[in-house]
């Protein structure tokens, strides 16, 4: 790729502490790789996270904190500790209201925090990550009189627990979304979904997949999952899923598979809301010693993971068009892994799993065709080769480096047109 050589200021916008954020990575280490200079300015948590580092790539890190009441929060709980209270019925809901407003004004704060960040280093482009970011990076673009990106990862209108904020959330993409130079999303689907409700041209589709690099060809042979665990079964297939233990996500039947798929570990990698539901359904069903959970590891570690397993499944169930629109990090990431997969039959994601016959698909939210399927490639290790054989061709297809030079292009025509 031909660099940058005037070295412009690319600020990027997130809501979350830029931890695990394999996307906005790989998008911020692209365009620094070719001569911008990008910065993430991200949430800061105390004691968790640093409020200024640069990454091995360039690319550097600004966080501002999520809350201005962090210094307060200890004395607070000291007192609290050391006093005897009597709540009654109307003291808890004016707690609850007091709590409501003061979470507000920290929102707010973090918000106008950031902004003031941003403009105040005088970027050339500032580039919003999802809705929630979206009033801020435009309000800093016009005080900066610079070009605003805009990268929807989700269709915010139609997600998961997002419910009750979607009339608020469909405004601000309708009023905003026109005023960015260049839109991104994620699928075709969710490209097609955004020009006909916003009226805008179709946005730019950069699929959520992982680099093919070191992690993944020095990871093939990995027995990470098993020396973990303590896995002592050595024949017996690992079904892995990894990401968000989240509502939707087909999650609790696939511990409920474990019953009807004998001679198999399944392990989940990742955290999230339904962690404890899923363990105690586990239990309860009497599968522990076959099913497994592994907290959120870092994004540089998960490919030793994954590649360590022999099946990767995505279960997700079609609660919300963002669910039914959507092809995911795991399913790439799997194919990289060179896993045969199995995954629910929705339109992005039987194109990839059917075009490049990577593994199965199932029909949504359907208990016994999951346990058919999972069964069938357990009992089959040859069956399972020849999905993983396939997964090595489409590798080099699936990959972010074959499709980043579609956002260095954006740039360029963001910014030297």
């Amino acid at each position: 790729m031909i660099k940058n050589k005037n070295n412009k200021k690319i600020h990027m916008l997130v809501w979350n502490e830029f931890l695990n954020d394999a996307r906005v990575l790989k998008e911020a280490q692209t365009l620094q790789g070719v001569g911008y200079q990008v910065t993430v300015f991200a949430l800061h948590t105390p004691n968790k996270t640093q409020e200024k580092e640069i990454l091995a790539s360039g690319v550097k890190v600004q966080r501002v904190a999520r809350s201005p009441f962090w210094k307060l929060r200890g004395k607070h709980k000291k007192h609290v500790d050391n006093t005897k209270h009597v709540v009654t019925p109307v003291k808890v809901k004016s707690l609850a209201t007091h709590r409501q407003i003061l979470r507000l004004i920290a929102r707010l704060s973090t918000h106008a925090g950031l902004c003031y960040q941003m403009v105040k280093s005088k970027p050339d482009a500032i580039h919003a990550h999802d809705v929630n970011v979206l009033p801020t990076a435009w309000f800093a673009s016009k005080i900066c009189r610079v070009p605003l990106v805009y990268d929807a990862h989700e269709i915010s209108t139609s997600r998961e627990g997002y419910q009750a904020f979607r009339n608020v959330v469909g405004w601000v993409e309708k009023k905003l979304m026109p005023k960015a130079v260049a839109t991104i999303t994620t699928t075709d689907m969710r490209a097609k979904f955004f020009a006909r409700a916003y009226g805008i041209a179709r946005p730019i589709v950069l699929q959520n997949r992982p680099c093919l690099s070191e992690n993944y060809t020095s990871s093939v042979n990995s027995n990470r999952l098993r020396k973990e665990l303590e896995l002592k079964h050595d024949d017996w297939p690992i079904i892995v899923y990894q990401g968000g233990l989240q509502q939707g996500r087909g999650l609790p039947k696939l511990v409920e598979c474990a019953s009807n798929v004998p001679n198999a570990y399944f392990v989940f990698i990742g955290g999230g809301r339904q962690t404890t539901e899923l363990m105690q359904l586990a239990e309860h069903l009497c599968v522990t010693g076959r099913v497994k959970f592994i907290p959120t590891v870092a994004l540089a570690e998960l490919p030793e993971y994954t590649a360590s397993a022999d099946i990767g499944v995505q279960p997700i169930e079609n609660t919300c068009l963002n669910h039914f629109s959507t092809d995911s990090n795991k399913l790439f990431e799997y194919i990289l892994a060179e896993l045969p997969v199995v995954a629910t039959n929705f339109p992005e994601i039987r194109k990839v799993v059917q075009q490049y016959q990577v593994g199965e698909v199932v029909p949504d939210n359907d208990l016994n065709a999951l346990v058919v399927v999972l069964n069938k490639l357990v009992c089959s290790p040859e069956l399972r080769e020849v999905y993983k054989g396939n997964a090595v061709k489409a590798a080099p297809h699936l990959c972010w480096q074959e499709q980043e030079h579609k956002l260095v292009e954006l740039y360029r025509q963001a910014l030297y047109k």
